[in-house]
């Protein structure tokens, strides 16, 4: 029998469609009975992906879902090394969140410290002669005092002994104070004043800065005395007859007499 061939190009079949058709008509032979020697040999050359028409539709499947898979772990990883760098970020940023409260905590702490500090030494008082002991009371009677009564307390002291402020203040007055003799007027930082007379010598000038315990001259006897010892007064104001006890005083502010 004599074929035509039809007009135009064909196009070969692909090797898919190639199995398919090989693989259909052995199957038709097979069911007719008719199979010759060379079909076996022939389908098994054929690659196991081409030898049914369903085989290469599932492999091109597995492959598509293989890829599927592979964006989906991408993903899952990116998203979990996102998670981290964000939960990274998030303790960093608590992290210089509690160091910038804790450095602030102890600046305020210092700050504290630092004002108790010079409160403390602001309110420091000490004895004008330490270890010395009052020889003539507050308000003793006697003809050698102007006013009748003694002004201010006497502390035991030999002619020489450093005498020293009781507390932080200004000197307002040093020099010759008549029958105190040399003596030494401070303007305290509370706005009260002590006095200290009978020095033979000064050892401040006026306008001065002094702290607690600072040398402020040497006792001795001069002006209107009988023998070496440290007039000590103190006042509420600047002007003579404003004087307090000054035992009192000094107790008030925490020197033990």
């Amino acid at each position: 029998m004599a074929f035509t061939r039809a007009p135009g190009k064909h196009r070969r079949p692909s090797r898919m469609q190639r199995g398919t058709a090989r693989a259909a008509g052995v199957a038709a032979l097979a069911g007719s009975g008719v199979v010759g020697s060379l079909a076996v040999p022939a389908l098994a050359a054929e690659p196991a992906a081409a030898q049914t028409g369903l085989t290469p539709v599932v492999t091109l499947g597995d492959a598509v879902a293989d890829r599927i898979d592979a964006q989906a772990a991408a993903q899952h990883e990116a998203a979990r090394e996102a998670a981290e760098a964000a939960a990274r970020k998030a303790a960093e940023q608590a992290a210089r969140e509690r160091a910038a409260e804790e450095a602030e905590q102890a600046r305020a702490e210092q700050e504290r410290a630092a004002r108790e500090t010079e409160r403390k030494r602001l309110n420091t008082f000490v004895s004008p002669i330490p270890g010395s002991y009052v020889s003539t009371g507050y308000k003793s009677g006697g003809a050698v005092w102007s006013s009748g009564s003694h002004t201010g307390v006497d502390f035991h002291a030999a002619g020489g002994t450093p005498v020293q402020s009781v507390g932080i203040g200004t000197v307002v007055e040093a020099g010759w104070g008549g029958a105190y003799g040399n003596q030494v007027v401070i303007k305290m930082n509370d706005g009260t004043y002590t006095q200290y007379g009978h020095l033979s010598s000064i050892a401040v000038s006026v306008g001065q800065q002094v702290a607690a315990g600072q040398q402020i001259g040497l006792s001795g006897a001069t002006g209107n005395v009988t023998g070496a010892h440290l007039h000590f007064e103190a006042r509420s104001g600047a002007e003579y007859g404003s004087d307090l006890d000054p035992v009192a005083y000094l107790r008030a502010h925490g020197v033990n007499l």
